[in-house]
């Protein structure tokens, strides 16, 4: 159950330009899964909403949280310091569901700060696992972590480091196969991996990445096409904050 309450700053560091690594003392951790979120709140009463960020690990008591500086809000989070007080709401949305990979060899897939969610999901899973990242560029935030938990596989956009191209071209350039697919990161990227699960015959399951308004599936402000009608709005939308992030990609339009 979801619940609110003031977290304790452990640590904050910089892993890349705008890229900041942050870890919580709140018990909210506890009842988390891969793939879930949380909202932080801002300490200036001007913003009046609060800011979704994914779970990058979950430990005992403790959260950590990688997200990218791209607003005043998150420019704020950026200036906490240890013993500092935060106010979290969490565990929002629903995550990826671990017991459909079995012992089964599976695809990691996350691209730019959809890498972050891919950490403890890896940790967690049991069977063979294929992680295969992509950034803009050689700055690899995570990738020590990532190697310690599956096999990593590298994709940069400007060919610094790995594969030159997208997730994609490095699947195909390593020979790479998985009988299911778990991935998030951007539109773009995920609409091809839902082609690609598809030509396959393969399941994939997506994490969407969209701006959120309360969090918690009230105002409609991220819905996306489904291929169900949504109960709650009654057309053929999902909410991404509640029946997500987290969807089977034939689900869903992207």
């Amino acid at each position: 159950m979801k619940r609110k309450e003031s977290a304790r700053v452990l640590s904050q560091e910089c892993l890349a330009p705008g890229i900041f690594s942050l870890w919580l003392e709140t018990g909210i951790g506890d009842e988390a899964v891969p793939g879930q979120f949380v909202s932080l709140y801002s300490r200036d009463g001007s913003r009046l909403l609060p800011r979704p960020i994914s779970l990058c690990e979950i430990g005992d008591g403790r959260i950590r949280l990688v997200y990218r500086v791209a607003g005043a809000g998150t420019e704020e989070f950026s200036t906490l310091r240890p013993g500092d007080a935060i106010e979290v709401l969490g565990p929002l949305g629903n995550g990826f569901p671990l017991e459909e990979a079995g012992g089964r060899r599976v695809f990691l897939i996350g691209g730019g700060i959809g890498v972050p969610p891919m950490l403890e999901l890896a940790k967690r899973l049991s069977g063979e696992k294929l992680l295969v990242m992509g950034y803009r560029d050689d700055v690899l935030f995570l990738k020590r972590e990532l190697e310690e938990n599956g096999s990593l596989f590298l994709a940069t956009e400007d060919g610094s480091v790995g594969t030159k191209g997208n997730v994609l071209d490095a699947i195909r350039e390593n020979g790479l196969s998985a009988e299911m697919i778990f991935a998030c990161g951007p539109a773009p990227m995920l609409r091809a991996l839902k082609a690609y699960a598809g030509e396959r015959g393969i399941p994939a399951w997506i994490s969407m990445e969209e701006r959120m308004a309360c969090g918690i599936g009230a105002c409609l402000a991220c819905v996306c096409g489904s291929r169900e009608v949504d109960g709650h709005s009654h057309v053929k939308n999902k909410r991404i904050c509640k029946d997500g992030p987290v969807f089977l990609a034939e689900e869903v339009e992207l």
